[in-house]
């Protein structure tokens, strides 16, 4: 449980810290667009007011809180699941960057009404319009990592071990 809580709270900092800097501390909501390493990397100013991609971002009061709700529903069933269940370390690293990345935007919903995003990344000619954070990475690899490295809960048989002669 510990490598669970370390990289929960890992990454709801480095997620918090890098939208200080970026937004606050360079001004992308002043200025709305620096090309870091065009067109591979750009900071673009967006206020994602749905899920993923700005998804089902209509925008309500009532739609913000459904999401946090559905959040922090998903964080608690992460979080029991893990305690309960014997997992590999993977998993539970897996499990904090999801849990701590889904907080960080949880964070992001109660303060602004929105999460910020800032990264937009393009390649090989094709200009992609989206923006997201880094608690989206951490969402997105530690849901991956879930599937990857948890295990069904069942042991796997063992085989008889061979008696020396």
């Amino acid at each position: 449980m510990r490598s669970f809580i370390l990289f929960s709270v890992l990454a709801f900092l480095i997620d918090q810290i890098s939208k200080y800097l970026v937004i606050h501390t360079m001004e992308l909501a002043r200025i709305r667009s620096i090309d870091v390493l065009p067109p591979l990397l750009n900071f673009r100013y967006g206020e994602n007011r749905g899920i993923n991609f700005g998804l089902f971002g209509g925008g309500s009061e009532a739609s913000r809180w459904i999401l946090i709700a559905l959040a922090l529903l998903i964080c608690a069933a992460v979080t029991i699941w893990l305690m309960r269940s014997a997992q590999p370390r993977l998993a539970q690293i897996s499990g904090g960057l999801l849990v701590g990345g889904a907080l960080a935007n949880v964070l992001d919903r109660l303060v602004y009404g929105y999460v910020l995003d800032f990264l937009n990344m393009s390649c090989c000619g094709i200009e992609n319009p989206f923006v997201f954070n880094v608690a989206d990475i951490f969402i997105f690899g530690g849901a991956l990592g879930l599937i990857l490295f948890s295990r069904d809960g069942k042991s796997a048989p063992r085989r008889p071990r061979k008696k020396p002669k």
